[in-house]
């Protein structure tokens, strides 16, 4: 049960109370000597944990898809106590729709072949089930939407598996405007025709790249609560990337959740950066609109950005603008590694959480937004 708004107030720290001491005391892998306590492994093991954005690997070689996942790879996934990722890459221009059909074909195959350790998606009984089966669910979405030539095509991806769009990356599209333009016009005629079309199929819509007024005009013209898979708040770090108050209030009011990411330099401006930063932001958000509407978007593999090869961090440095002010790491501090859901799942006990609402964090707020975008 999801406590009231107020009594997340309480359980977010706002109350006095006894601290929170950890008595470390079960090691979740044998692949690390890692401890946590009995309540935050109790917790995890026992909850829907979703990860709305999270690449299954930072590589972008082809030979990484074409092959069986690692028994390291495989043995981490387990551990991670991470039930369902969005599985989502940015895709832009000319070549989208081609870029759109390659990811699904190439990552769907990879799925399947890997079928030991995930299981693909169509509703939210599929990330039920593999729960009870040990496995991850891998949901399947791009973070732009230009591959959509009109709204029939979003039908079609449906049909392929795609099961979340966001709207636009960080440029100007025909749906709207991007997180880095300069100027934002919000969401254009072909893009009301493409949010009707998502409404109508069940594909979640997302604007987490999206900028302020595109974000604004897509929450006011869908009849649906739509998400925010992977962002944090601009009232605690300015940055084009980052939502108002005014966007995370739109959102909550009907019904969306926002989930927070660990990406550095969206969580704070100084060193150090760690978890504690993070769940400053859902902090912000519980204060702000309450409990229901917050999750986790880490927008990062199992290990994180700064474990990928020299090659793929140097694309990924060029590929953006220089407003999105990259630091010498992209990771946050203990957020950076295959068990960060049991690391984060202690700092929320730090806080004074209640179980409850640490398991509506973890996933249960995004799972009753996919059970409303999908069906059961």
């Amino acid at each position: 049960m999801i406590l009231s708004r107020r009594e997340a107030l309480c359980g977010a720290g706002m109350a006095i109370a006894t601290p929170y001491i950890a008595k470390a005391a079960v090691q979740v892998s044998p692949y690390t000597h890692r401890r946590y306590s009995t309540r935050a492994v109790d917790l995890v093991r026992g909850a829907i944990v979703i990860d709305m954005l999270a690449p299954i690997k930072i590589d972008f070689n082809p030979e990484f898809y074409a092959r069986r996942l690692s028994d390291q790879d495989a043995a981490d996934f387990r551990a991670s106590g991470i039930t369902a990722i969005h599985h989502s890459i940015g895709i832009d221009g000319p070549e989208a729709r081609d870029q759109a059909l390659t990811f699904f074909a190439a990552w769907g195959n990879y799925v399947a072949r890997n079928s030991h350790v995930f299981t693909g998606v169509d509703k939210v009984a599929d990330i039920l089930q593999a729960k009870r089966d040990g496995r991850c669910a891998v949901i399947m979405g791009l973070q732009n939407a230009d591959h959509f030539r009109d709204a029939s095509d979003v039908k079609a991806f449906f049909q392929l598996g795609q099961r979340c769009a966001q709207l636009t990356y960080n440029e100007q599209n025909r749906i709207g405007s991007g997180s880095t333009e300069r100027v934002d016009g919000g969401v254009s005629d072909f893009g009301v025709e493409i949010i009707k079309a998502m409404n109508a199929v069940g594909m979640l819509i997302d604007v987490s790249h999206s900028g302020d007024r595109t974000t604004l005009d897509a929450i006011a013209l869908s009849p649906k609560p739509i998400a925010i898979t992977h962002s944090n708040c601009r009232a605690l770090i300015d940055h084009p990337r980052m939502k108002t108050d005014e966007a995370i209030k739109a959102l909550s009011a009907k019904g969306g959740v926002m989930g927070t990411t660990g990406v550095r330099m969206f969580v704070s401006k100084t060193d150090p950066t760690t978890i504690v930063n993070i769940v400053d932001h859902i902090d912000h958000v519980v204060k702000l609109v309450g409990i229901e509407h917050v999750g986790i978007g880490t927008d990062s593999d199992l290990n994180g950005y700064d474990d990928a090869s020299p090659e793929t961090n140097k694309m990924l440095r060029g590929a953006y603008k220089g407003s999105y002010a990259f630091r010498d790491k992209i990771d946050v501090d203990g957020f950076d590694h295959p068990l960060k859901m049991y690391d984060l799942t202690e700092e929320l006990i730090r806080r004074n959480y209640s179980d409850a609402n640490i398991r509506a964090v973890l996933g249960g707020n995004f799972q009753r937004l996919l059970t409303a975008t999908w069906g059961g």
